[in-house]
């Protein structure tokens, strides 16, 4: 049935050429108004032979070239018509994978600079074209140039239309849906309703288009698996985006603490398991392509009989100081960043233990300014260290269990060396003259919601602002001069567990129990980065977060017994 409506179009076309085209023995004319030049007439006869090939093709696969249907855009592609029935319910799905560009082109390719304009004339040319009066004879040229008419001309375009919209329902082809004119702008490919392409709006929109978002606009999630950055020092390391490098997998329990070296890319933890352990950055190695970098620890430092809960740093990152459930102070010498981790075990490593608290030390702080050590225990007291005496005692005892209760971070500030900031369970923070030996100032740190546990508190490295972290979920901001609050926000979606404040002081840098970690400008108090890196262990998730102090890096420690490197 197909088959004979094919070569009834076919006979069609035949006729439509010979009412188009002078006969064999008739002299060639010059083309005249409504006439058919010599290129036209080529144009139709290969147009004829498409059209046979398309009937008769091999294996039925044969379709117009791509530069075809731009330069005629009415011709469309037919399918063979002598392939099984059973093909048709396919033949739209895989239109697109059979079509191929023919041996020969059809069109002249153009080679000057205006091609596409060439292409345009052409085409325009073009559209007189129609199909003869009832396939009578070849009718003499320069009678058509005289007396044919625009009605003759649209007659003959609806004829010739009406071949091609059959050969599509033969072919079972969707309809041909016309064009707007010319001058009409042309949509991009996979275009939306609303006139512009989805796949470039949203390229547009990552390369910088403004997007009317409020404070999400600034706010970044990281992908855990990005590791484009590199460990080079830069002034504008707080001006991008932090991405993981690193993922330290040694310890056994949850990792409490974090100290970076001062001057070079290596971190020390403090674990659950008892142990602390050094990590040199500079030693990572690739274990298999698109992986994070492992990293082994060069040394593990062990003598707490319990949880190590706390670590600081010593000056100039030559000791170490940690903290333990068994109320012990270790003061350790850090060994050589280039040993062999598989040396044997050197006791001198181990320096020094500060005794005289009687519970679990849950928080460190070193001055280098002072060479002052502070410690604060679950036993409800603050205490100063000297570290660097032969044998370290302690200086001086602030009491706070029968006023604020138990301690849980203590910090020097920055722009008054002999003053410590401690914080307590109670939501109280108080400020301390270490010259003194008494209680300087009570913050106003508890806010209008009440009392909340405080986790931490930092201090601001050129400013006299204190920086504490609640177990409501918020973060607020004490000017160390007036004991007031001078910003409160919430800050995570659990309780705020971990701050740490880049040394120049420009971000500070959050952890939660909602495993994310956050990046605020301390301008204007806004978050410009989350990072999800950790995953939830009994209810706890985030513990500690770190600075490295002179260079682009940043960690994090969490109850999932890692430990994370951004840069």
């Amino acid at each position: 049935m197909r088959s004979k409506r094919v070569r009834s179009l076919l006979g069609r076309s035949l006729e439509l050429n010979g009412a188009m085209e002078p006969s064999e023995g008739g002299p060639r004319a010059t083309p005249g108004p409504g006439g058919l030049s010599g290129g036209e007439s080529l144009l139709v006869k290969q147009i004829e032979e498409q059209i046979k090939r398309n009937a008769a093709g091999k294996d039925g696969k044969e379709r117009l070239g791509g530069s075809v249907l731009e330069q005629i855009p009415f011709l469309q592609s037919c399918e063979d018509e002598d392939s099984d029935e059973d093909d048709e319910l396919d033949s739209v799905q895989h239109k697109k994978q059979r079509v191929k560009l023919p041996a020969k082109a059809l069109v002249p390719e153009m080679e000057d600079e205006d091609e596409e304009d060439d292409s345009e004339d052409a085409i325009n040319e073009f559209d007189f074209l129609g199909s003869g009066e009832d396939g009578e004879g070849s009718p003499d040229p320069r009678r058509c140039a005289g007396e044919g008419t625009h009605h003759e001309l649209q007659t003959r375009r609806v004829k010739l239309q009406g071949i091609l919209a059959d050969l599509r329902d033969v072919d079972g082809l969707p309809p041909k849906v016309t064009g707007p004119p010319p001058g009409t702008p042309q949509p991009r490919p996979h275009e939306g309703s609303f006139g512009f392409s989805s796949d470039v709006f949203i390229m547009d929109t990552i390369g910088g288009g403004e997007v009317s978002l409020g404070d999400l606009a600034d706010l970044t999630v990281t992908n855990d698996n990005d590791l484009s950055c590199d460990l080079s020092d830069s002034k504008d390391a707080f001006k991008k985006t932090w991405n993981p490098k690193f993922t330290l997998r040694s310890h056994y329990d949850g990792i409490r603490s974090l100290a970076f070296h001062h001057s070079q890319s290596a971190l020390l933890t403090a674990s659950e398991d008892g142990t602390l352990k050094l990590w040199n950055l500079q030693k990572a190695v690739t274990a298999k392509k698109n992986a994070a970098l492992d990293v082994e620890p060069i040394h593990a430092f062990r003598a707490h009989r319990g949880p190590v809960l706390a670590v600081a740093m010593g000056s100039h990152s030559e000791y170490c100081y940690s903290g333990g459930a068994d109320a012990r102070i270790h003061s350790w010498k850090i060994p050589d960043l280039n040993m062999d981790p598989y040396d044997g075990y050197d006791p001198s490593v181990l320096s020094h233990v500060l005794e005289g608290h009687r519970d679990a030390v849950w928080g460190l702080a070193f001055s280098p300014t002072s060479q002052r050590l502070a410690s604060c225990s679950a036993d409800g007291t603050v205490r100063i260290w000297d570290p660097s005496s032969s044998s370290p005692t302690c200086l001086c005892t602030f009491p706070t269990a029968s006023d604020h209760g138990a301690p849980t971070s203590v910090a020097f500030t920055s722009t008054e060396p002999a003053h410590i900031v401690a914080s307590f369970r109670s939501g109280d923070t108080v400020l301390y003259d270490l010259e003194a030996g008494s209680a300087l100032l009570t913050l106003d740190s508890r806010g209008n919601s009440g009392p909340a546990q405080i986790n931490q508190v930092v201090s601001h490295p050129s400013q006299p602002l204190t920086i504490t972290a609640h177990d409501d979920r918020g973060i607020r901001f004490l000017d160390n001069r007036t004991g007031r609050s001078v910003h409160s926000m919430v800050a995570h979606l659990d309780a705020v567990t971990c701050l740490a404040v880049d040394p120049n002081g420009v971000f500070l840098m959050s952890g939660s129990h909602d495993c994310s970690l956050r990046l605020w400008s301390l301008d204007n108090k806004t978050c410009v980065q989350e990072i999800t890196a950790h995953r939830k262990k009994h209810e706890e998730a985030i513990h500690a977060v770190a600075c490295h102090p002179s260079k682009a890096l940043i960690a994090s420690a969490g109850a999932d017994a890692l430990a994370k490197v951004f840069v």
